[in-house]
């Protein structure tokens, strides 16, 4: 039972990185806009598609259970400082609907980032891609 709830818990994780290097992908202007409202507004480019390999390197990594540790470390190096620069909730006024939603957002992140931390220091259980590939007989 452990290892499928740690498969399942790796394919959940994954999708979330999957679907956020999709979304960065599919709304390039937008999220271009959202960095030089962030300040980001030298190289654009660059620090858009290594976060988009970051997410997509780090979600296969997680997905497949084969080295794990350096997706989860390429996955934290993009979402550390996202967390920190976007979801600055204690710059909002308190009691407002932006400092509520920001506040939960960052929490989300926070657990999310803990998520990443438990798996770049977990091997992934019987359903991963070494032991399918090293118990498989041809």
């Amino acid at each position: 039972m452990k290892d499928i709830f740690d498969l399942v818990g790796r394919v959940l994780l994954s999708f979330l990185f999957f679907f956020e290097a999709y979304d960065y992908f599919a709304y390039e202007r937008l999220n271009k806009e959202a960095m030089t409202i962030y300040g980001l507004t030298w190289n654009q480019n660059f620090f858009l598609y290594v976060a988009i390999f970051f997410l997509i390197v780090g979600a296969i990594t997680l997905l497949l259970g084969y080295r794990m540790r350096l997706g989860a470390i390429l996955l934290l190096i993009y979402f550390i400082p996202l967390t920190f620069i976007v979801h600055d909730f204690w710059t909002e006024i308190p009691g407002t609907d932006d400092y509520r939603l920001q506040s939960i957002l960052f929490m989300k992140n926070v657990a999310i980032i803990g998520g990443l931390l438990i798996a770049a220091t977990h091997i992934s259980g019987r359903y991963r891609i070494r032991r399918i590939f090293a118990t498989t007989k041809v």
